[in-house]
């Protein structure tokens, strides 16, 4: 999966590199970024969504890993980007990146993050809830400035994936719900708004999910509501954001499904909804992060100690841990891992990965199958783009890896390694303790 290669020496290849070289250049742990990987998942995005289907967008969700390295390749391959906080949406600011292709989402976005938004002047502000359209709209009435806004919806959709990156059930903690009159009562409000442009609404159902049953459920729901907003109230919906949440495969055997097996099917439906209601079909978003970026990434660990316990476990430890990859703990995340100084060995030890964290829950892998390792060797952990350096921690004052981005006959730092001084750096004595 991936680029998995191998050269003469016996060493993985990946993004056009011995990662060896890649280790001892720039030390690990390590986040390693393949640029050709992520322009051709752009590209696959752009050829079977955005070509294929007229009046379509698709906006990275800049969530999975947003350095300002990211937002230029993303502006640079015609894709919106969707952010989710301030520091997000100062990340694009910085790095150039058109404000007016950025969408804004959030369930508890600050009144400083709306005025940010505001100011920045965002393509689209996705407002969550009742209580964060009055803050918007007091905002922007202040500031003589006119938003334009999809509302987030919960389409009451239980999708197959775990309950912690389940998104469009009833009960989310996203969005309007459909049950009751709040979502009604807010478009009404925002139609008669002299400082809010409702454009439309938006939907997501979660995250890692591989079949498009749930997608396009959530679509025939979104029809109907925006056919009755259409009869009761006049409204014309003019865009539907259908969210991302499209599947990546992270077993070595599995292969991550094309991005056009759920956009077809969901747009079709889309279309044969609104013939059926005799409405126009709306502009659609859509929001791929895991999907572009996860299979471009993999994270560069050094042996430190390989320790057997008879008749129960090898672990093998590494210099990182879920202070660079909180996944497998949050979510039981399961990777895989290649020894990458020993491609041309025989994997006849099973191993379990374990973090350097002073916790028994850091583990990273269990049961990797690996040549004989010692102290020193190379392990890649594939699939690691996304949602890695992006929810990196310093716990136990761990610094944060480096991160490289790779291409043939080129690598450059796009997050510079943490050190212990970084570490340090918000820290501050009272004088009463000096």
């Amino acid at each position: 999966m991936g680029q998995q290669n191998v050269n003469e020496s016996g060493h993985f290849l990946f993004g056009g590199w011995d990662v060896t070289e890649l280790a001892e250049r720039f030390g690990t742990p390590l986040y390693v970024l393949s640029e050709e990987a992520v322009r051709a998942r752009c590209r696959a995005v752009r050829e079977s969504f955005m070509d294929r289907w007229e009046n379509s967008l698709a906006v990275y969700a800049g969530k999975a890993f947003l350095p300002m390295a990211m937002c230029r390749i993303i502006a640079s391959e015609g894709l919106g980007l969707d952010v989710v906080s301030g520091g997000e949406l100062h990340t694009a600011k910085s790095a150039g990146f058109p404000m007016e292709k950025v969408f804004f989402h959030g369930n508890s976005k600050t009144a400083e993050e709306l005025r940010f938004a505001l100011d920045a002047g965002v393509g689209r502000i996705v407002v969550d809830g009742t209580s964060e359209l009055d803050a918007l709209e007091e905002i922007a009435r202040n500031g003589g400035k006119r938003a334009d806004i999809l509302f987030r919806v919960t389409p009451g959709v239980d999708a197959h994936t775990h309950k912690y990156i389940l998104t469009g059930h009833t009960g989310s903690k996203f969005g309007f719900p459909l049950l009751g009159n709040s979502l009604r009562t807010a478009v009404r409000r925002a139609m008669n708004s002299d400082c809010l442009s409702l454009r439309g609404f938006h939907f997501h159902i979660g995250s890692q999910i591989f079949e498009n049953t749930s997608h396009v459920m959530a679509v025939g729901i979104g029809v109907k509501t925006i056919a009755e907003f259409s009869r009761d109230l006049g409204f014309t919906t003019m865009e539907l954001n259908m969210g991302g949440g499209y599947g990546v495969e992270f077993d070595p055997e599995g292969e991550t499904p094309p991005i056009s097996s759920f956009t077809d099917a969901m747009m079709e439906a889309l279309a044969a909804g609104c013939a059926a209601e005799g409405i126009p079909v709306p502009r659609v978003i859509i929001e791929p992060g895991r999907w572009v970026v996860s299979e471009a990434g993999v994270t560069l660990y050094t042996v430190q100690t390989v320790k057997t316990i008879d008749g129960m476990v090898t672990y093998a430890g590494v210099d990182g841990g879920m202070t660079d990859n909180p996944r497998p703990a949050l979510y039981g995340a399961k990777y895989w891992a290649v020894a990458a100084g020993k491609m041309d060995r025989e994997p006849t030890e099973t191993v379990t990965l374990a973090g350097k964290c002073c916790e028994s829950g850091d583990v990273l892998i269990e049961g990797l199958k690996v040549p004989p390792l010692e102290r020193g060797d190379l392990l890649a952990v594939l699939n690691t783009g996304a949602y890695t350096f992006s929810m990196a921690s310093n716990y136990n004052r761990i610094p944060r890896p480096a991160a490289v981005l790779v291409s043939p006959g080129r690598a450059d730092v796009i997050a510079e390694r943490q050190t212990y001084d970084d570490v340090l750096r918000w820290d501050r004595i009272p004088e009463h303790l000096r």
